[in-house]
């Protein structure tokens, strides 16, 4: 299927940066998604002196979370490198892959993006999330690799995207003893597999569970933003 016809069960967003066509707010925020109101928040820092992009991150919670559990995760650190986060509601408990096949959760994210777009210069994408939300970002980069640039996946469960477009830079992290999701069928399995398939991934694993520990937070942040390890 060619992206003129688009279908959200193949995971694919269509929408594409551009230079915004209004000014938009900064702190919290409610960002809108034309599709009916579902709850989503952005954090929009102070626009850089010398006019700079954001690094617009969209950041996935994990089942049975909420949109700011998400934004949470990266938080602390958005002003210090001029990140724009945008963090979105699911559908259900859960993301709609989980539930059975991509659908309505991608539709959402892509609004979401188009409002980010309408309203901010942005200089790249990355999709991050934790537990069922870093799966669904793992699923949805690899199927979107011709507009997402990086992938932050904190204690994923697995990558099934249905088709794959591009090569974005992954980085995994994963908790030697996460009684949640076990590493041995997690991401030590699919991690050698991306590797395999050419991906640029880096991974990181830790003493500890199901959890994001601050070092490996702070390792996170270092590799998206360019001062870490690639």
């Amino acid at each position: 299927m060619s992206d003129s016809a688009p279908d959200p069960r193949h995971g694919r967003l269509t929408t594409r940066p551009h230079p915004p066509v209004v000014s938009g707010p900064t702190g919290l925020v409610p960002l809108p998604g034309g599709d009916g109101g579902r709850p989503a928040t952005a954090y929009v820092p102070e626009p850089a002196a010398d006019g700079a992009a954001y690094g617009l991150v969209v950041l996935l919670h994990g089942a049975g979370g909420s949109a700011r559990q998400g934004l949470d995760l990266l938080l602390a650190v958005a002003d210090a490198h001029h990140l724009l986060l945008v963090a979105p509601q699911s559908s259900a408990a859960s993301w709609d892959l989980i539930a059975g096949g991509f659908g309505v959760d991608v539709q959402h994210i892509d609004a979401l993006l188009a409002s980010a777009f309408d309203g901010y210069p942005v200089r790249d994408v990355t999709l991050g999330g934790f537990s069922d939300g870093a799966s669904y970002a793992l699923s949805l980069g690899l199927a979107n690799g011709d507009l997402v640039d990086a992938v932050l996946a904190f204690s994923p469960g697995f990558a099934a995207p249905p088709l794959v477009r591009g090569r974005p830079r992954v980085f995994v992290s994963h908790g030697v003893d996460d009684p949640v999701l076990p590493i041995d069928v997690c991401s030590r399995r699919f991690v050698p597999h991306l590797r395999g398939l050419g991906y640029d991934v880096t991974y990181e694993e830790f003493p500890g569970g199901h959890d994001i520990p601050a070092p490996i937070r702070a390792s996170a942040t270092g590799w998206l933003t360019g001062g870490g390890a690639r």
